[in-house]
């Protein structure tokens, strides 16, 4: 009932998230002040993740997911055009590979959304589990010097956090589902609320440290990465292959994380001066 909207929501999504990262990003500074940049790429992250939201209550996370992925893909023309340059071969290359493996795994996964409720008791303590220790990752990330390491922490802990948030989004998507009037009764709305600004404090720091060839495919790996397999966990969703297909999919996984990790590290590392489509005129002396 639900095929193509929640694929063409996620895409939406990812458009979005892209150009809100995009802005953050480029609005950020070390000290972590929030400019009038930062927050119009803001507002356009939310719509972003609103869309999201609604793609996860019509489809499977396992669908939803990698297609919001392609956010780093879309974050490649508006940081090509900012930076008054033309995307390079590697550009294109690993955006078509991202694209193949995207759409290799949703044709080889099949993957379904199911009605079962997620174990509340279960979630409360997997999701808790998980919030603690990603918060140790940033509280341990803060006292250390390296700012590579603190970008890789931020954006680990950030990646994964959204992870967890878009599972929290599919359980509060069920529960309006199934009584709407009771969602504000329930925990899942609480906890999702001090997820999402966690992974926002966390994503921010990350912007704030300087290192976004590490900060930004790290988030953008880790969430996909976490959100899968809490569904298939705690959701129980599914995809209907066998073994062959199961090693293929594994390469495949391989091979689009590869691709991410390549377009998120040209997305926080803009061309150099090279690249660009115009050099600024040198200006030159009067003659000797």
């Amino acid at each position: 009932m639900h095929t193509w909207a929640p694929i063409l929501l996620a895409i939406g999504a990812a458009v979005l998230i892209a150009v809100g990262t995009v802005l953050r990003q480029r609005a950020s500074a070390a000290s972590g002040a929030i400019t009038a940049g930062w927050s119009l790429g803001a507002m356009i992250a939310l719509s972003g993740f609103l869309l999201q939201a609604s793609a996860l209550g019509l489809g499977s996370i396992l669908v939803v997911q990698p297609l919001v992925v392609l956010a780093v893909l879309f974050a490649l023309p508006l940081e090509a055009w900012i930076d008054k340059r033309r995307l390079r071969r590697n550009e294109w290359m690993w955006g078509l590979v991202l694209v193949a493996c995207v759409a290799g795994f949703l044709i080889l996964a099949r993957p379904v959304s199911t009605d079962r409720r997620p174990n509340m008791l279960v979630m409360a303590i997997t999701v808790g589990t998980l919030v603690v220790g990603l918060v140790a990752i940033v509280v341990n990330a803060e006292r250390c010097r390296s700012a590579h390491f603190r970008a890789l922490s931020y954006g680990i802990a950030a990646g994964a956090l959204f992870g967890v948030s878009a599972l929290l989004i599919k359980a509060v998507a069920l529960r309006v589902l199934d009584d709407p009037m009771s969602v504000f009764g329930h925990f899942e709305v609480y906890l999702l609320v001090v997820v999402v600004i966690l992974a926002i404090v966390a994503q921010q720091r990350g912007f704030g440290a300087g290192d976004l060839q590490t900060s930004f495919p790290a988030m953008n790996v880790m969430e996909p990465a976490v959100a899968m397999v809490l569904g298939i966990a705690l959701l129980g969703e599914n995809v209907y292959v066998g073994a062959p297909s199961a090693v293929t999919l594994v390469v495949v996984g391989i091979i689009a994380g590869t691709a991410v990790v390549r377009l998120a590290q040209e997305a926080a590392n803009p061309a150099n001066a090279t690249a660009r489509i115009r050099e600024e005129p040198v200006p030159m002396g009067p003659p000797s």
